[in-house]
């Protein structure tokens, strides 16, 4: 019942602290898990999992191991789920019921019951349905193997009372939980699942060969295990759970789960009823047959008719202005949601400072923000972005005891700064220690944006988050590789904007300007957009050059750059066409200042 994920193996790798790196489509560890030799140049990466089909082999004549995630999860107690686990690893022993010598003959409490729920007398005898002698109001459902051997035995009040009873159903406590039905069914075509034993009941009533149901209810799925081989020899399986909030119970679990193909009873043919038994009493067996002749089969996962595909037009997605004009001219209105946009520089050449001009521009446009800076305390990034946000009319200049030039925003104006972003800009606490940390910044960042809204992320920078992430054994550039990966998902995911700051290349033999990236080259590869922020030795001391050098969305790409100045009294960057003096509406007053257009000169927003 186990389908090998190749998480499964990095998983592992995590669980016995090994030295990983992924090649070729293998995994392959430092050293092996089972003979762990002294290393030396003849033993390093001889152990590898097979990252398509999970098996395992150390290539040392002396040791040899070999097998799959199974083996590996019983070697070294590492959980592949916990009914994976309890099949394949558990010791657990279930009792051993006792089957009737002959066929249980039903009495007559239950089959005035269910006959008069619309089940047909010569069903209840097949399913050998009865009540307790003591109790004729608790009918009992008996659960038979394909060999007709009595694994399981489940109980139902007939009389039952919410006010009174605390319970409707229950069963035989440490008993094998299997299908209800099984031994019932014959041939292995087509083979119908319900939730209730009362629904399957009624698919047999309606004259359908193999109907089944689950012991424990729709989110009870213990009895896959036990009935994993002898489920999968069907050819297929048609879903007839219940149905609630315009969904299918079981489907979803099942359609996920399966091998043979899984087809599911067609919403409509309901005919806003419940379940089976519902059906059966509404509207006859003839209706119960159409559903499940009427199914259809649940689509491929992953997979869409390119048809139905939503019609955009590119030019019309939501984008971020940066307020640089001619980058978002070029960006036919700026850098677009749903992606990653790799801003790139050699440190100390100003890039994290055009990353938080970025960010001020997004609180300006409405946007909540989360922040992430690895160089930089808590209140040095605060007070740098406020800068920004405050503009040279609201800084005051003066000389320290030096005689060099400061600069200041007052205690009045930043308080004023502070209630403009108040709740839509958040800053990842550099102030955690790492013997505090409960998550990985990757987690921190789905967090934020469910639960706050959040739809632009600055990661500034790469090599600093990274640390903050589980799994420190991994290659460097398998891990980077697998970071982006996974921020690049986000951004699809939660149509969100991520800026993630990575450090040039110290020494680099390449034009390509992708390629200059320090680290995998997956990191440009995986990004939207890749901007490039750098000094040039043909410009002043105060100027850079800004590239673009993949435009994915819309092929535009500016590999001369544009120059653009910098401001020191505000630590604000711009260029051909941009104000310097830029109202970012936390001062009501304005004075001093021009109010931003967004809409200016962006005719494709």
């Amino acid at each position: 019942m186990y389908e090998f994920k190749p998480d499964d193996a990095f998983n592992f790798a995590r669980h016995v602290n090994a030295q990983a790196r992924e090649r070729n489509g293998e995994l392959f560890f430092r050293l092996c898990p089972y003979c762990n030799p002294a290393p030396t140049r003849d033993n390093l990466n001889s152990f590898s999992i097979n990252l398509k089909t999970g098996q395992f082999k150390c290539l040392r004549s002396t040791c040899g191991a070999s097998g799959n995630m199974i083996t590996l999860s019983k070697d070294f107690d590492f959980s592949l789920g916990n009914e994976v686990d309890e099949y394949y690893r558990s010791r657990r022993q279930f009792r051993r019921l006792k089957t009737p010598d002959r066929p249980i003959e039903p009495k007559p409490e239950a089959v005035r019951y269910l006959t008069g729920r619309g089940i047909s007398e010569e069903t209840v005898k097949r399913y050998q349905i009865t009540v307790q002698t003591d109790h004729p109001g608790i009918l009992v459902f008996p659960f038979l193997d394909a060999d007709g051997k009595m694994q399981f035995v489940k109980y139902r009040k007939t009389d039952f009372d919410r006010e009174k009873d605390k319970n409707k159903e229950w069963c035989e406590a440490n008993c094998r939980p299997i299908l209800f039905g099984m031994a019932q069914c014959e041939g292995f075509d087509c083979l119908v699942i319900t939730e209730g034993q009362i629904d399957s009941l009624s698919v047999a009533t309606a004259g359908i060969g193999n109907a089944v149901s689950v012991p424990t209810g729709a989110r009870g799925f213990t009895w896959v295990p036990y009935c994993w081989d002898w489920i999968n020899k069907f050819h297929e399986v048609v879903v007839f759970g219940d149905c609630e909030k315009g969904g299918i119970t079981l489907l979803d679990e099942l359609s996920s789960r399966l091998k043979c193909t899984v087809k599911h009873v067609r919403l409509e043919d309901y005919k806003g009823c419940k379940d089976a038994n519902e059906i059966l009493q509404k509207y006859g067996a003839d209706q119960v047959r159409k559903c499940v002749e009427n199914a259809v089969a649940v689509p491929v996962g992953g997979v869409v008719d390119l048809a139905d595909v939503e019609n955009v037009d590119i030019f019309k997605l939501p984008k971020l202005q940066t307020g640089i004009k001619q980058l978002d001219r070029l960006l036919y209105g700026g850098i677009p949601f749903g992606g990653v946009a790799l801003i790139s520089g050699k440190p100390g050449e100003g890039k994290s400072t055009f990353a938080s001009q970025v960010l001020v521009n997004a609180i300006y446009q409405g946007c909540k923000c989360f922040a992430y800076s690895g160089e930089l305390p808590n209140y040095l990034f605060r007070s740098w972005i406020d800068f920004q946000i405050a503009g040279g009319s609201h800084i005051t200049e003066y000389q320290n005891k030096w005689g060099d030039r400061n600069y200041a925003v007052s205690e009045t104006n930043r308080r004023i700064i502070a209630d403009w972003y108040r709740g839509k800009c958040f800053l990842y606490d550099n102030k955690i220690v790492e013997g505090d940390e409960k998550e990985s910044l990757l987690e921190i960042v789905e967090n934020v944006m469910m639960q706050y809204g959040v739809n632009v992320i600055l990661l500034d920078n790469l090599m600093t988050a990274l640390d903050l992430e589980p799994g420190k054994a991994f290659g460097k550039y398998d891990k980077q590789s697998l970071f982006v990966k996974r921020l690049a998902r986000l951004a699809l995911k939660y149509n969100a904007l991520i800026l993630l700051v990575a450090h040039k290349r110290k020494n680099n033999f390449t034009t390509n300007e992708n390629d200059e990236i320090s680290g995998s080259g997956d990191i440009s590869n995986l990004a939207a957009i890749t901007i490039a922020y750098e000094k040039d030795g043909e410009l002043q001391p105060e100027q850079r050059r800004l590239k673009v050098s993949k435009n994915r969305l819309f092929g535009r790409v500016e590999t001369e750059g544009y120059v653009l100045d910098y401001d020191e009294k505000s630590k604000r960057i711009y260029g051909i066409g941009d104000s310097l003096s830029v109202d970012y509406g936390w001062d009501k007053s304005g004075d001093g200042f021009v109010q931003l257009d967004m809409n200016a000169d962006c005719p494709f927003q």
